[in-house]
């Protein structure tokens, strides 16, 4: 059910288990105005002449889940380059409890590439009426072909300093993946971190001296960490052993129980503690859908019960949903709710230089929450102070 707030109501939410770095705290409450969260307390909600009350019945009230690295959902991806395409996965992330969103590319032509991105920029300025596009994650094309996953062998490429200065020019990319082994990555790196671009590794041969030396360049992030990288090895620690050592990277992971099994999830949380992990979905056009054949990046991917594959049986993405990655992680690792939800808010808002607005709840920070029940079922979603979901 979609509900839109169109006048400039104050909206107080109440009877609500507020979920705060501290913990869940019963009987709270949060004024909204406009778009921002106001004040917040505890206890006997403060009359507020002409607000716009929603009783929350106590179930839990948390900031909204930012998605850092999905690709697409209802049959839609980020690289179909539409304005609707964009609009039809906001609207699903945010039924799952999702406030913002990078939209994720593939190993793509150049033309691609930059046309995919000239529609990201032109859906932030027009707005999604969902999840907030916070801009693009450019994932590829200067990837290491022999970890290619389910990237496209054909649109895999050497670094192309001005190609990649006409995609960052757009403006809207916020992240970006590559293997930082690649000739002349090391400009790249230094120039997408200029233009304030933060650099994620992936798909990827690096060894653990070439993840110290990209990290000290800027890297910040490892992307789907175990996937599309040698495997840890004791005496060859690579990519996987930088990320979890290095304090500056923080590990992106797919918890769904399928690319990474739950004794390694725990095992992340164990070595690099919440604040070190950011969970994604990777979702690609079939979340939401029902099993089948589906196209990412050019490659057939065949879904059965859920889980997408090519041909050659590597995972293509998934059709994983954030909140289900949260309930996972509080599953495998023994975590409290704040805790595991700390992995789809606070983290990845920091990661992105966004944490005065979006990640917590607090006042001054942007109105984006959620509220949810213990089984991590959303019932209503709002983004900058206006409700764009609300079950049944």
């Amino acid at each position: 059910m979609q509900v839109s707030m169109t006048d400039s109501k104050p909206t107080l939410l109440w009877n609500a288990t507020l979920c705060v770095q501290q913990g869940l705290r019963e009987e709270g409450w949060v004024l909204v105005r406009d778009d921002v969260i106001a004040e917040v307390g505890r206890g006997e909600p403060p009359h507020v002449p002409g607000a716009r009350r929603i009783d929350v019945g106590g179930k839990i009230l948390a900031p909204g889940l930012i998605d850092l690295h999905v690709h697409g959902a209802l049959g839609r991806d980020s690289m179909d380059a539409t304005p609707e395409a964009l609009r039809q996965m906001a609207r699903f992330y945010a039924r799952h409890g999702v406030t913002a969103f990078l939209a994720t590319t593939t190993s793509s032509p150049p033309e691609s590439i930059l046309a995919a991105l000239e529609n990201v920029a032109k859906v932030m300025q027009a707005g999604t009426g969902a999840a907030t596009l916070l801009g693009a994650h450019v994932e590829g094309p200067y990837l290491n072909a022999q970890r290619r996953g389910a990237q496209n062998p054909s649109h895999i490429r050497a670094v192309d300093p001005g190609e990649y200065r006409r995609i960052i020019g757009t403006g809207v990319v916020k992240l970006l993946t590559l293997a930082p082994e690649l000739p002349q990555s090391e400009d790249l790196i230094r120039f997408a971190v200029a233009n304030r671009v933060a650099v994620s590794a992936g798909h990827t041969c690096a060894s653990f001296e070439e993840m110290c030396r990209a990290a000290e360049m800027g890297v910040t992030q490892v992307t789907h960490l175990f996937n599309g990288m040698e495997p840890l090895h004791h005496r060859r620690p690579g990519a996987v052993g930088a990320a979890l050592v290095l304090d500056s990277l923080c590990c992106q992971l797919i918890a769904d129980n399928v690319h990474v099994h739950t004794a390694v999830l725990d095992l992340v949380v164990r070595s690099k503690g919440v604040d070190g992990v950011i969970l994604i979905t990777d979702a690609m056009r079939a979340a939401g859908m029902s099993d089948g054949d589906y196209e990412m990046g050019g490659l057939h991917v065949t879904v059965r019960q859920g889980v997408a594959r090519l041909a050659n049986g590597s995972l293509a993405g998934s059709t994983l949903t954030l909140e289900r990655a949260v309930g996972n992680m509080m599953a495998a690792a023994d975590l409290s709710l704040p805790a595991a939800l700390s992995m789809a808010t606070t983290t990845p808002a920091r990661a992105l230089g966004l944490e005065a607005r979006k990640g917590a709840i607090g006042v001054g920070k942007d109105a984006d929450l959620i509220i949810l029940d213990e089984r991590m079922w959303v019932s209503l979603t709002m983004v900058a102070g206006e409700i764009v979901y609300r079950r049944g």
